[in-house]
């Protein structure tokens, strides 16, 4: 299916739940909803279900031979839950330890982006990102922290507001707890 097609069968469908929800499609402000919902789904919040946009990871020579680990805090991330589809809300830390090859810090940026624009639990989204790095770096010595609050427990259910949610993948060096307590102590330090 092209997005085009995509686009079309989502705001159709979409109609039809605005019509159960007795909302009507000739107010000024809903009469687009459904195409704008539609766009919304394909091209922007469930962009990471299209593989021709994973993120192109160009990777350069550890030329200096840098041996510490190399971390990304703090990396806004937006999902949605897959249960109920309302928003996950948060911040992914992602280390890694260099083997020939590091990259460039925005694409771990691009890569929490791009897992994160698909349905997605927490869980699944913390161990994907760890295993694409491991697989584009050519290394087990990958970890990934992520900190979010779901809108499912805060908007419905229980309605709690205060609840945070905390993931963690760690895998080669970073199962060492040396390793596991630098990374944990250099997410929460303060930047200067």
């Amino acid at each position: 299916m092209t997005n085009k097609e995509k686009k079309e069968a989502i705001a159709s469908h979409f109609s039809s739940i605005m019509k159960i929800l007795d909302l009507d499609l000739n107010d000024d402000s809903l009469k687009d909803t459904p195409n704008r919902v539609a766009k919304m789904y394909v091209e922007e919040l469930f962009e990471g279900l299209d593989k021709d946009k994973i993120p192109h990871i160009k990777k350069f020579e550890n030329s200096l031979e840098y041996k510490g680990m190399i971390l990304e805090k703090n990396i806004s991330l937006y999902s949605l839950c897959e249960h109920h589809f309302v928003p996950i809300v948060g911040k992914a830390h992602v280390g890694y330890f260099a083997n020939n090859k590091i990259v460039g810090l925005s694409k771990l940026n691009r890569i929490v982006n791009y897992f994160s624009k698909r349905p997605q639990v927490q869980e699944k989204l913390t161990i994907q990102i760890v295993e694409f790095l491991k697989k584009e770096l050519k290394t087990e010595d990958v970890a990934c922290i992520i900190d979010a609050q779901h809108l499912c427990v805060s908007m419905r259910g229980i309605k709690d507001v205060n609840s945070w949610t905390t993931t963690a993948e760690y895998s080669g060096k970073f199962l060492e707890s040396s390793y596991k307590n630098e990374f944990l102590n250099l997410i929460i330090s303060k930047n200067s």
